[in-house]
């Protein structure tokens, strides 16, 4: 009797395990990563493992046409190794995409021995840096953090769903043409949201992209978070827009069905 409880534990963390994959390759899945690399093992390694995630991966090998690709679309995140053919040092690209003020978060992979104070300072601006040679896993961990924390629509003043309207610039929501008066947390909850609507986003995510990663205080403070802002947003219109996805975590969508992207040919 106690093996056979044992095996039921067991296969109810197989099942756990296996969701928690579903969920998060639907969170990543139609993302589009530029890499920039010259070495064709590692470009391919890296391509390889990112498309499995669910990613929409181009590769280029050069400065000139990394610039190109960098400044020209919109990326999700951007993959530059540090140094390039020709002695070219990567963080040149990252240089000229602020001057070009694109916000897109870039991951610099670099030799241990080139870790140096600008490479430490890429933190500082929103960005990040991974030595090598290093384990995929921790690669796609720093990939995903900064992709969630630096979603796609970054330039944009306003964001929209349904007749729910966000000002990012004056900070004021409105729906309907009606006021809502939110709390600075609130603001930034509903922002992610709005960024990742139609897609489940989980309560983890929130968590390490709304408030930091900190995870010194009551978990209740989410759930009081969430029903505070489903109160203001949906209390008085017929149509909910913030929807709790049972034991996965919340979606803010006109339906509640999760939009699964498809993906497409590479570039």
């Amino acid at each position: 009797m106690e093996r056979k409880g044992n095996i039921t534990i067991i296969n109810s963390y197989i099942a756990l395990g296996a969701r928690r994959l579903e969920i998060r390759h639907i969170f990543f899945m139609g993302m589009h990563c530029l890499i920039i690399e010259d070495e064709g093992n590692t470009a391919r390694f890296i391509r390889k493992g990112l498309k499995e995630a669910g990613y929409i991966v181009t590769c280029c090998s050069d400065l000139a046409e990394g610039i190109n690709f960098a400044s020209r679309k919109q990326w999700d995140i951007i993959i530059i190794d540090r140094m390039l053919s020709g002695n070219v040092d990567g963080l040149s690209i990252v240089k000229i995409l602020m001057e070009l003020d694109k916000r897109t978060p870039v991951l610099i992979l670099t030799a241990l021995t080139m870790l140096d104070e600008r490479m430490r300072g890429l933190r500082r601006i929103g960005h990040d840096y991974l030595t090598k040679p290093f384990a995929f896993s921790d690669f796609l961990s720093r990939v995903e953090k900064l992709t969630r924390r630096y979603p796609q629509l970054q330039n944009v003043e306003e964001l929209q769903i349904a007749d729910l309207k966000l000002n990012l610039k004056t900070r004021k929501v409105e729906r309907a043409g009606r006021p809502i008066s939110l709390q600075p947390r609130e603001f930034q909850l509903l922002e992610y949201l709005v960024r990742h609507q139609n897609h489940l986003v989980t309560r983890t995510v929130l968590l390490e992209s709304v408030w930091d990663g900190h995870f010194d205080f009551n978990a209740g403070v989410l759930n009081v978070q969430i029903s505070r802002l489903r109160s203001k947003i949906d209390k008085g219109f017929s149509q909910p827009l913030l929807h709790t996805m049972r034991g996965s975590g919340y979606m803010l969508s006109i339906d509640g069905r999760v939009a699964i992207a498809k993906p497409i040919p590479d570039q």
